[in-house]
């Protein structure tokens, strides 16, 4: 298996490792429940360094993206981050994907540890006719994570110098820090939690200095180390996709109720004048070119609406994604089947014990027919029935 760089800070802590992805990773330290609540209330600290870092650069890095991803990156913002998805020819998702714009010639990519060879050969294939270079950095780099309430304000302390910078970052932007003990860092306000919070891009040389100096400084106002058991359960509860579980190969994004992500409209995009070095929003919207898999999402948004039209009318192989919320009980796990009565309706996709509301909680993949919010049905937890209600996701929102 794959060591991250900061494998000996895990084992000092107590963690208990696990294969995932081929990476020796922390499943957990203090215990699953602690280190959820601990986000939800405070801040966690997370190694993610197993998840895959590509770049693209090159005259044509834009526009092989645009035509290689299903969201249009020529009118991403320099500082700006896009959730987008990598999809076949017919619309089945390859994978979800974070992109950066560093600059305009200069993206990163960050794919799922299981798929990040399989993304960046995909990639490479795409940008053949293109002048651009697409390159997996994933050994190069460390990812650290900083989730919660008081995230913030550990980042903040965290720098050297660009602390305003960070406090002052959006949703899905970046910046460039200084870190104490001079120690150059990428940081944007990204995560996987459902709540406020950072991801730190940084040479893997400087993961453990990184990893000590947030512990250091987090630590008195209650930022613990959390490992990936708990950031699954705050993903599922934030609705947020697995892929594997939410999205494959046979999913679309509108299946998953990210139809969203898929943009076909006409924008301002970014240019490059003449002048070297400097680039501009273009004039007038500009229309978006062919991308992969375009012909068959554009079938699928109308599959889509008319399901969403009349739901008992869907082929009955259908399934879209749902919310389920449970009584104190056993929980659904994922692969468990979902019944209506006496009728088969879909699976569950993931599911656990939620301990910020003290219930199970899933997602499923069903028929539209037993798709509607208040639907109860049921799901078959070892040989036993458990019942469940169809709910609105995300299962849980931060206030703002």
């Amino acid at each position: 298996m794959t060591r991250s760089p900061l494998h000996d800070e895990h084992i000092a802590l107590g963690a208990t490792l696990v294969d995932f992805a081929g990476w020796d990773m922390p499943v957990r330290y203090a215990g699953d429940v602690a280190e959820h609540l601990a986000v939800r209330t405070a801040a966690g600290l997370f190694d993610i360094s197993h998840m895959g870092e590509i770049v693209v650069r090159g005259a044509d890095a834009a526009a092989g993206l645009d035509a290689a991803v299903v969201s249009g990156a020529e009118r991403l913002a320099i500082g700006r981050a896009k959730y987008t998805h990598l999809c076949t020819p017919g619309g089945g998702v390859i994978d979800d994907l974070i992109v950066y714009r560093r600059d305009w010639d200069h993206f990163l990519i960050v794919a799922n540890a299981s798929n990040v060879e399989t993304v960046t050969a995909e990639l490479a294939e795409r940008f053949a006719s293109f002048d651009a270079t697409v390159e997996n950095i994933t050994a190069e780099v460390s990812l650290i994570a900083v989730q919660g309430p008081k995230a913030v304000g550990i980042v903040s302390a965290m720098c050297a110098s660009g602390a305003d910078d960070v406090a002052m970052l959006k949703n899905y932007t970046w910046c460039t820090v200084l870190l104490k003990g001079d120690i150059h860092a990428m940081v944007a306000r990204t995560g996987y939690t459902g709540e406020d919070g950072f991801e730190l891009f940084v040479v893997a040389a400087d993961a453990v200095e990184v990893w000590q100096l947030a512990l250091e400084l987090g630590t008195p106002v209650g930022l613990i180390p959390c490992g990936l058991s708990a950031r699954d359960t705050l993903r599922l509860e934030a609705g947020m996709p697995l892929y594997g579980h939410e999205l494959t190969l046979a999913t679309t994004p509108y299946d998953a109720g990210l139809g969203w992500v898929v943009q076909t409209g006409a924008a301002r995009v970014l240019e490059r004048p003449g002048i070297e070095g400097a680039v501009a929003l273009s004039a007038e919207p500009v229309e978006r070119g062919d991308f992969v898999g375009r012909e068959a999402l554009a079938a699928a948004k109308e599959r889509a609406a008319a399901t969403q039209a009349d739901p008992a009318s869907a082929p009955e192989e259908s399934r879209i994604l749902v919310g389920l919320v449970g009584s104190p009980g056993r929980a659904a796990r994922a692969g468990f089947a979902v019944w209506m009565g006496e009728r088969q309706v879909g699976i569950v996709s993931s599911g656990a014990p939620s301990p910020t509301l003290g219930v199970p909680v899933a997602m499923a993949m069903v028929h539209p027919s037993a798709a509607a919010v208040g639907t109860v049905l049921e799901i078959d937890v070892r040989g036993r029935r458990e019942t469940m209600t169809v709910t609105a996701l995300p299962l849980y929102s931060r206030a703002s």
